[in-house]
């Protein structure tokens, strides 16, 4: 955070000083009393179980230099302390405040699945014509989302915001903070279903994305989801498509998967460029396409961009390949849907050289009442596919039946499940690990995988 102060600071929030020094710089802002910078901007939020404002203390002495606080109409001190309303939206409103300070391009990135990896792709595909910003890790959130802005700088050219959703009215707020000149809406799915309600209302909540996007600004959108095909900007703004559809100006042709990983056409009117993708699964050219076509909105050379994509790798846990002697293990344990379950299991099947396909899935959680019609409706996907043995962890999955060589594990007996796979791989074997996060696959994986470098 660049030039700003305690007064700046209290002319955002509307707050009163209580005392302290109005010229104080302030250079970050942080939430976590254990992880305090020097010169920081401490706001001690107050959750169900824990009120930060017992923490201040330990922030000063950690080098912030000064405070939110809700809870106190008085004070001594010699650091600045600024009594406002509520330390939530305080932080939202010098987000809000810093955002209007800065003049560079920024673009927001929603979606079901996809979001992160979008971004990272859409970073990518910029960076051969601009120093770009992107959102680190997943601050995604009401908090996150002005802590990342406050880290824009003016050496910064353009910027890359991914905004997460899982409650109605979040998207509205988030956007109105960021102030967009670009959406990115990657698809519409199921996640967060059971908090929405529906995939109409979820779809609903997604396009509030345009509560925050400036006039003149570009919605893109993905032109092969059911939901988005025929979807419209706002007035004042233009609709973009990216995918695989004759309708799609930004469109990929030709696409395959060699080893799980895409290769394709990326197509503009008459511009033609060869793409090969780090990351694996035929969903990832959608990804891929959205970020080349921001690029090219944005005066980037295609073939410039294209060849950047392919410095991005993924991340832990979401499909990173390993080889442990003659085996393949695909780690895709951080999170899990429908659509990214079917996503991965397309990995699996691409594999070429496995000798047997083995995949073990568990529950896919947050889906709402026809949670158990979804694990079902992958289990009938799944017969089709050239997958030889399923292993199934949790009382959901064992609506995947997929009439194949199946053995079922109960939530509890992760050990168990370990055991089996480990007993039953052998030299040639592909194995895929997919569920949810809580259903802590990744220790199976991390099992499978054995240390690394």
């Amino acid at each position: 955070m660049e030039q700003m102060t305690v007064r700046d600071i209290v002319t955002a929030t509307g707050g009163r000083l209580l005392c302290g020094d109005e010229s104080q710089p302030i250079v970050h802002i942080g939430i976590n009393s254990r992880e305090v910078q020097r010169g920081e901007l401490f706001v001690p939020l107050v959750g169900e179980k824990v009120d930060a404002h017992r923490f201040i203390q330990m922030a000063f002495e950690a080098g912030a230099g000064a405070v939110l606080t809700s809870e106190h109409d008085q004070k001594e001190d010699a650091h600045p302390w600024i009594r406002v309303e509520d330390t939530k939206k305080a932080l939202q409103a010098v987000g809000a405040y810093y955002r209007r300070r800065l003049t560079l391009p920024l673009i927001g990135i929603t979606g079901s699945v996809g979001k992160t990896t979008t971004r990272e792709l859409v970073a990518a595909a910029l960076s051969a014509g601009f120093r770009v910003y992107k959102t680190p890790g997943n601050k995604n959130s009401q908090v996150g989302v002005p802590i990342t802005l406050s880290e824009i700088t003016s050496e910064d050219e353009i910027g890359v915001l991914e905004l997460g959703m899982s409650m109605p009215g979040e998207m509205t707020v988030i956007a109105r903070i960021a102030q967009i000149n670009m959406a990115v809406i990657t698809n519409v799915g199921v996640t967060h279903i059971e908090q929405l309600g529906s995939q109409e209302n979820i779809y609903q909540e997604k396009l509030k994305i345009q509560d925050g996007l400036r006039d003149g600004g570009i919605l893109l959108l993905n032109g092969d989801d059911p939901m988005l095909k025929e979807t419209r900007a706002k007035e004042g703004c233009r609709t973009v498509y990216y995918g695989t559809g004759k309708h799609c100006e930004y469109r990929a042709e030709n696409i395959r998967l060699k080893d799980g990983f895409p290769v394709f056409e990326a197509v503009h009117g008459e511009r033609r460029v060869s793409v090969q993708l780090k990351v694996m699964g035929f969903h990832q050219v959608g990804n891929a396409m959205a970020a080349l076509a921001a690029a090219d909105l944005y005066g980037m050379d295609m073939a410039a961009a294209a060849e950047r994509l392919q410095e991005f790798t993924g991340f832990q846990g979401r499909q990173q390949v390993y080889t442990r002697g003659q085996v393949t293990i695909i780690d895709d344990t951080y999170n899990a849907s429908p659509a990214s379950m079917k996503a991965s299991l397309q990995v699996l099947a691409s594999m070429e050289k496995a000798v047997r396909r083995i995949a073990v899935l568990a529950d896919m959680k947050e889906l709402g009442p026809d949670e158990e019609r979804f694990h079902r409706e992958i289990g009938e996907w799944l017969s089709g596919q050239p997958v030889d043995v399923v292993f199934t962890l949790g009382s959901l999955s064992r609506s995947i039946e997929a009439g194949k060589e199946c053995r079922h594990f109960d939530q509890e007996d992760l050990s168990g499940l370990t055991r089996a796979v480990e007993e039953l791989l052998a030299p040639g074997d592909c194995v895929l690990l997919k569920g949810s996060r809580s259903m802590e696959l990744d220790q199976v994986a991390k099992r499978l995988v054995g240390p690394t470098e």
